[in-house]
């Protein structure tokens, strides 16, 4: 909005030169956490009140960890204020003419309003499990594979309305149209080495990482600051892949695909930070508020669509290895228990408690700690995922 009108006033005067600034995408990028990060600090504390008046209070599951039982009646849905942050700055300082800022708030946006009912469902009519599953796994199926279809032919068409084409041009065919090199999947510390996915390869990887993505990000969401720091980090590094694949001259000197117009990405990779510290501010232990669903399920997609865009999936996977064995220890505990009630009758748990964050707290390290150590791990890991840029 704010670069739209800042190029108007140029048009109008000479005088207004100096909002010449306004089109630097650097710029953009840091104003748009700023405006973010303000704006979560400020309504923080009306947020937080407005939903204690409500009685929006976090219900704890009788299997919990007996530490948190304290934690009961804290305010929960408190993801409505990082989007509400995310989403205004990213209004007012992208450019809004771009296709992939509108793919990723609108995938952000689906998934946290699935997250705003099941959040209801567990405040309102006090049920701890929520949405069910199923119900739940259709919802985010439907979102992810909508943007999956659209992402297939926007990464080298511009116009929405080619895209549209090449989708009808796709039916047409049989379902059988050749993607360019860069739609392939991109494996780090190699030049130049893509597997070519095919349109329904391409959208089966997307939706995977779309809805895997929102789905870890949500089950590492269990302590006091845990979640949203790792998606501070994972989402900043992102943008910088945003910024490196947008631009034709770094992508062909780091041998990245070049995607134009990804690097608007990284206003909103900057707005998301941003938001994601201010929420910090008051989540931490002991945390004032939580984020729900509405604001772990949003992030963890917001995270997956800008990976799917700038074509780094296994990059997310290797900066994100927190959420990824936080998600695979609640499977494997899963199938586990499953697998020795059926063979023994008795279920038997590889953990003491899953997902991992409690398997610790149960093991006797402090919830802080945990926290911190976790901040640590994804810290290192998001040195390695950057490190791909180069070493290749």
């Amino acid at each position: 909005m704010l670069p739209s009108l800042a190029q108007w006033l140029q048009s109008v005067s000479p005088d207004f030169g100096f909002f010449r600034v306004f089109q630097y995408l650097t710029f953009r990028a840091v104003m748009a956490a700023m405006t973010a990060l303000l704006i979560g600090l400020v309504a923080g504390p009306r947020v937080i009140r407005r939903l204690t008046e409500l009685k929006i209070g976090q219900p704890i599951r009788g299997y919990a960890m007996e530490s948190h039982l304290v934690k009961s009646g804290t305010p929960t849905m408190g993801g409505v204020l990082i989007l509400l942050a995310i989403v205004t700055a990213t209004l007012l300082w992208a450019d809004l003419t771009n296709r992939f800022i509108w793919i990723v708030l609108l995938v952000t946006l689906g998934f946290g309003a699935i997250g705003w009912v099941d959040d209801w469902r567990k405040v309102v009519n006090k049920d701890p499990e929520g949405m069910r599953s199923r119900e739940k796994y259709f919802w985010q199926s439907v979102i992810g594979l909508i943007a999956a279809l659209y992402l297939v032919f926007s990464i080298s068409e511009s116009s929405n309305l080619r895209v549209v084409e090449l989708f009808f041009n796709w039916v047409r065919s049989g379902f059988d149209v050749n993607l360019p090199p860069k739609a392939g999947l991109m494996v780090p510390f190699f030049k130049e080495i893509s597997y070519p996915l095919g349109v329904v390869g391409f959208v089966v990887l997307s939706y995977l990482v779309i809805v895997g993505s929102s789905n870890a990000v949500n089950l590492t969401d269990g302590l006091d600051g845990l979640a949203i720091m790792p998606v501070v980090m994972v989402g900043s590094a992102l943008g910088v892949f945003a910024y490196v694949t947008g631009s034709a001259v770094f992508s062909r000197y780091l041998f990245l695909p070049h995607i134009p117009g990804a690097g608007e990405l990284l206003v909103f990779s900057s707005a998301m930070a941003g938001a994601g510290l201010a929420f910090l501010w008051f989540n931490t232990h002991p945390a004032q508020v939580f984020m729900g669903d509405v604001g772990a399920l949003a992030l963890g997609a917001a995270l997956g669509t800008i990976a799917v865009i700038v074509r780094q999936e296994i990059v997310l996977s290797i900066m994100g290895g927190i959420f990824v064995v936080e998600a695979l220890s609640v499977m494997m505990q899963v199938v586990y228990f499953k697998y020795t009630k059926r063979k023994y009758g008795v279920g038997r748990r590889i953990l003491k408690m899953a997902p991992l964050h409690h398997h610790f707290e149960k093991s006797g390290w402090k919830e802080t700690q945990v926290v911190v150590r976790f901040w640590i791990i994804t810290m290192l890991l998001c040195l390695v995922g950057l490190s791909t840029l180069k070493l290749r």
